[in-house]
């Protein structure tokens, strides 16, 4: 299935199938740029399309269709990204950087270990009461929990939960040791097919093989985020615009250099960085940014289930774009400006729900996008017809 538009000169097609059947038949040096969010490989909240990170078959069709020094950019996982890495190599590509995209947000998924260790025990620790969850909360349909522990727990005011106290000597001693780290980062790999001669002969010939240095500069997100709706971050990071001299025809060039780091904005990601003002930001993808378009659609589960820290059932948050990895649209357009030229052509050969398609067309860039998944590929053509040239940035 193919659906072209051409809205207000802009263009894009998007296409559901299988990329590696899509790929095959889309012309040789076609595309300028490739800026995707392919599967982790993490086999993330069970879903059978993250069963691994795509195959080196996949990328040599990406490179066909790319032009000669044509850059990709693709999101992996902090556990899979060398085999990311290795496959997009192993399909010719040169690997050209590594971007963190450094967020404040991320959910730690670890075992407790003492308590593992007293339930393989048979050790019942302390009881702790926690208040009931609300009624659709912590369900997948968004409907009523009705399990009899549950209703219970409503009708009494609370339930119980195994408390913080070890009940064991065993585990006493790795009380506070767990398996995984608070995710706080995603890594983005920069490749780019290999030049057909020199860079200055191609960048002229395909309009490839460069990145666009002052369209990127740092010192502009204050402005795009507020027009955006993210008027929140405003406070968070103070970005100051810094002159820097152009050392190839002496313009004086405002904002700092782009760097290989991007961060969300929040408190703790501009702590770390010490200075977030040096390193652009944007933040996680806001409801409104998410479910632009898809008024349509009803609401469903988002994403997975949020933990507290006292032991309580999470919740989980319903979205009319269901998709559980959204990625935000400013992100996105930075990273489509950062290596296509005005008006090229960008494909994403993992669509999900668009926010590439969306950021491309926003920016008056054309698009390609593959999509396997049919709800999917709906939501991805709603949020892309529903932009307007120059609505955010």
């Amino acid at each position: 299935m193919n659906l072209s538009r051409a809205p207000m000169e802009m263009t894009y097609q998007l296409h559901l199938g299988d990329c590696l059947d899509v790929l095959a038949t889309l012309p040789d040096n076609s595309v300028d740029s490739i800026v995707t969010d392919p599967p982790y490989g993490l086999s993330f909240m069970g879903k059978k399309w993250d069963y691994d990170v795509p195959s080196v078959a996949i990328w040599e069709q990406c490179l066909r269709v790319l032009k000669p020094g044509g850059h990709l950019l693709a999101f992996a996982g902090t556990r899979t990204q060398h085999r990311m890495a290795c496959r997009i190599e192993d399909a010719g590509f040169e690997i050209r950087d590594m971007i963190a995209w450094v967020y404040g947000s991320g959910f730690p998924k670890s075992l407790d270990v003492s308590k593992a260790i007293d339930k393989a025990a048979g050790a019942e620790r302390e009881k702790i009461r926690v208040k009931p969850r609300p009624e659709t909360s912590g369900t997948m349909s968004g409907k009523a929990d009705t399990r009899p522990w549950i209703e219970k727990s409503r009708e009494i005011g609370y339930h119980e939960v195994d408390g913080n106290t070890p009940a064991t000597p065993e585990a006493q001693q790795w009380s506070g040791w767990g398996t995984a780290l608070k995710p706080a980062l995603e890594p983005i790999t920069m490749a780019r097919k290999p030049f057909s001669s020199t860079v200055a002969a191609n960048v002229i010939q395909y309009g490839t093989g460069a990145i666009n240095v002052d369209g990127c500069r740092v010192g502009t997100e204050a402005r795009l985020n507020q027009s955006a709706g993210n008027k929140n971050l405003e406070h968070r990071t103070t970005v100051t615009p810094v002159s820097s001299h152009n050392e190839t025809d002496g313009r004086q060039c405002v904002g700092r250099w782009p760097a290989n780091i991007i961060h969300d904005g929040s408190n703790e990601a501009a702590l770390s960085l010490k200075s977030g003002a040096r390193f652009f930001y944007t933040a996680k993808a806001a409801k409104d940014d998410r479910n632009d378009g898809c008024d349509a659609f009803d609401q469903r589960p988002a994403g997975g289930m949020q933990g507290r820290n006292d032991g309580s059932l999470g919740t989980i948050t319903l979205s009319k774009n269901h998709h559980p990895t959204v990625k935000p649209t400013m992100l996105m357009a930075y990273l489509c400006r950062l290596i296509t030229q005005p008006g090229g052509t960008i494909l994403d050969p993992f669509m999900g729900s668009g926010s590439t398609g969306k950021a491309a067309t926003i920016n008056g860039f054309r698009f390609i996008g593959i999509e396997r998944d049919p709800e999917y590929h709906k939501i991805s053509e709603a949020r892309i017809s529903n932009q307007h040239e120059g609505r955010l940035f």
